[in-house]
């Protein structure tokens, strides 16, 4: 895990239905299984300190323009991580 862990914050059930709403609609873009998203997220943090963070503006957009973020996020992520040769 590339962050510290720290303990899961309290989230409602609203914002675990976005964020499951969230990394479905991500996972469809990229042609890949949920759970594999899932796990790619959980190593960057992007799901506390994107999609959780990020809820009270992002709940409000379309479903398109949340997979679209969400994935161009992930994919920056990923990339300054692998420059950094911290992120395989």
């Amino acid at each position: 895990m590339l962050h510290s862990s720290q303990s899961a914050p309290v989230v409602d059930g609203k914002v675990m239905e976005f964020v499951i709403f969230a990394i479905e609609s991500a996972a469809q873009k990229l042609g890949i299984p949920a759970p594999t998203l899932y796990n790619r997220l959980e190593k960057l943090n992007l799901i506390r300190q994107y999609l959780i963070s990020g809820y009270d503006m992002l709940h409000t957009q379309s479903r398109e323009y949340i997979a679209d973020t969400l994935v161009e996020a992930l994919e920056n992520w990923e990339a300054y991580y692998k420059e950094k040769g911290e992120f395989v």
